[in-house]
Parts: C-alpha cells; structure tokens; sequence
C-alpha cells in the first residue's frame, strides 16, 4: 500500500506541472504594454481571477503580428487598427476588440533645436525638426508606434524614406525603451506613447515637446488568434483573457494602472467603433 501511495506520489509530481502548464497563454504584445509596466500590474489580477497564467513576448506590433500569423501566441494584442483589421479579415484574428487609449507624445531635448517645444501641431514640429535637421530617432522596427510615426511625416508630405531622409534621422530597429535611450543618448526627438515615457527613469535633458494633436491618438486592440489557422491556439483560455480586459473588472484594473498619480491607459472597451 505504501509503494502505491509512493508512486501515486511521483506520477502527480510530475503531473502537477503538466496541468498547470496547460492553464497558460501565449500573447504577444507591444513594448509599450511591457514597458509601461501595464501588465506587471495586470496580470496578476487576471491570475488570481481565472488560474490562467500568461507569458507576454514584448515586440512591436508588426512583429506581434507575425507571430501570431505563424500561431506562436494564442492573443494578439496591440496598437495599430488598420494592421488589426487586416490580420482579421486575412483570416489570422477571429475578432478585433478594442481595449484601451492613451497618447503619442514628441519627446525631445530641453535645448529644443528645432524650436518646436511647448506647441500642439505635430505637423508642424516634424517639419521644423526636418527643416533645422535636428537629430531624430526613429525605433524603425515595424512597431504601432512606428507606424503612426512614418503617418505623420506622410502628414506633413516629407518623404522621410527618401528625398528627405538625412543623417539626421536615426532609425534602431528597438523598442520604445530602447529609443527613448537613444534619444537621451543623443539629445534627440522621438516619437513615445505616453505610457512607456511615464515610466521611463533615464531622462536626461529630455521633456515632452508636443502633445495634445488629435492626430496623436493611439488605440489599443485585442485579438484571439485564429484556431482554424492554428488548432493549437488555446481558444477558451485565450478568449477568457480577451473576455477580462474588456469587462467591467478588466477595464478598471488597466484604468488604475498609474505612475506617480498619472493613469497611463484609459479603457474604452464599451465605446462603439473605437
């Protein structure tokens, strides 16, 4: 009796961690979410609600993208509609669900080179910085934030890929943190969400130059990745995480979310069309 107790023992020893792992998911995220320290706060909460454990592989939105076209996460969730809508309607996403908004911010050096500080027209600060050449950094790394920042120079019709581009423009191929860095390093412009600025420690001389352009806006999204592309994406545990940013107790976990008294994202999961 003993030796069965002994070896019921060992199978559930082994078996314990098995099932345990299989109560987890996969999502890929932006930088901006990990960096923001948004998810340390998270999910936990979501833990201890549901048992579900995640692990978040922290990219940029295009390459959040990309691994969830090629099934290695079971949720995407990100910050760039038209890139979302597209994965869905493609066939790699069931269902877009937004989630949350903040802001993009032009972050530069207290010096203020291009004389754009203090200003609301992000238009007119990217062509000022383009005009004087000062040094701007650039993540170059497919990100949301990427893309909204090469939007906005297509807004003010520099051809930043081309004609326009100079040694003034430095591209890293790095997440939000590594640019912010960067852009300390060199006393630079940068392109930041808010979130990921908030939380930043290595300022240097750097401020926040512009904000307030309607045309800085920047929504989040969610999406389970599709389990007829992929049939081992875990659909109910996946979509149970889905299902919990966007009730009622999810929104005010990600709305309570805040550094030194500033709330970092704003839940708008019932706002229609966001």
């Amino acid at each position: 009796m003993n030796r069965r107790i002994f070896l019921l023992a060992i199978l559930l020893a082994f078996a314990a961690p098995a099932l345990a792992q299989e109560k987890s998911i996969i999502v890929a995220s932006t930088t901006s979410t990990q960096d923001s320290g948004l998810f340390d706060h998270i999910l936990p909460l979501f833990k201890a609600k549901t048992g579900i454990g995640v692990k978040v592989i922290s990219q940029g939105t295009g390459q959040a993208l990309d691994t969830g076209r090629r099934g290695d996460a079971d949720v995407v969730f990100v910050h760039a509609r038209p890139q979302e809508e597209k994965f869905v309607a493609d066939g790699f996403g069931v269902k877009r669900f937004a989630v949350m908004y903040n802001d993009f911010i032009l972050v530069g050096p207290n010096s203020d080179p291009a004389g754009v500080k203090g200003g609301k027209d992000i238009v007119a600060a990217l062509t000022a910085i383009r005009n004087k050449a000062a040094p701007f950094v650039s993540r170059g790394d497919k990100s949301g934030t990427h893309a909204a920042e090469l939007a906005l120079w297509r807004a003010a019709a520099i051809d930043i890929a081309g004609a326009d581009k100079g040694p003034w423009y430095r591209e890293i191929g790095q997440g939000m943190g590594a640019a912010l860095n960067t852009a300390s390093a060199m006393n630079g412009y940068v392109l930041a969400d808010r979130g990921t600025w908030l939380s930043f420690k290595n300022r240097g001389e750097l401020d926040i130059a512009v904000q307030g352009d309607k045309r800085l806006f920047n929504q989040y999204g969610v999406m389970l990745v599709s389990p007829d592309k992929h049939a081992h994406v875990k659909k109910e545990l996946g979509q149970a995480f889905i299902d919990w940013l966007v009730s009622s107790e999810g929104q005010k976990a990600i709305a309570e979310h805040k550094i030194n008294g500033q709330q970092l994202f704003f839940p708008n999961a019932d706002v229609p069309g966001a």
